[in-house]
């Protein structure tokens, strides 16, 4: 399974969290960075934060302070652990590592 699997998606009400996970199999994800982008309804595809090998991290200045990325000891499962969720947030999440995305996860904010 080369494909990234997002999972953790769902309903929230606006102050909430939610947790999403990215399971990637392989040496080659182990290794290298990982990515979550998000697309909303009837816009493009936006990056939100990535995280390297190293642990080394960046976000998305929209989800800076409450968005955190992480990634387990073995490196094939990356986490984003989201909090203040706004309705703004919602949109579809994705994974990618190495060009391979995952199907994606629903996140939707309600007021």
């Amino acid at each position: 399974q080369v494909q990234p699997v997002e999972s953790g998606g769902g309903l929230v009400q606006a102050g909430g969290s939610l947790r999403l996970s990215c399971a990637a199999s392989g040496s080659i994800f182990s290794s290298n960075t990982m990515k979550w982008y998000r697309q909303a309804p009837g816009k493009g595809r936006e990056f939100v934060a990535l995280i390297t090998s190293g642990g080394t991290t960046n976000y998305a200045d929209s989800v800076k302070d409450r968005f955190t990325i992480s990634r387990d000891s073995s490196k094939t499962t990356v986490y984003l652990q989201m909090n203040s969720l706004k309705p703004e947030d919602t949109a579809v999440y994705y994974c990618s590592c190495l060009g391979f995305w995952g199907k994606g996860t629903l996140v939707t904010v309600s007021t």
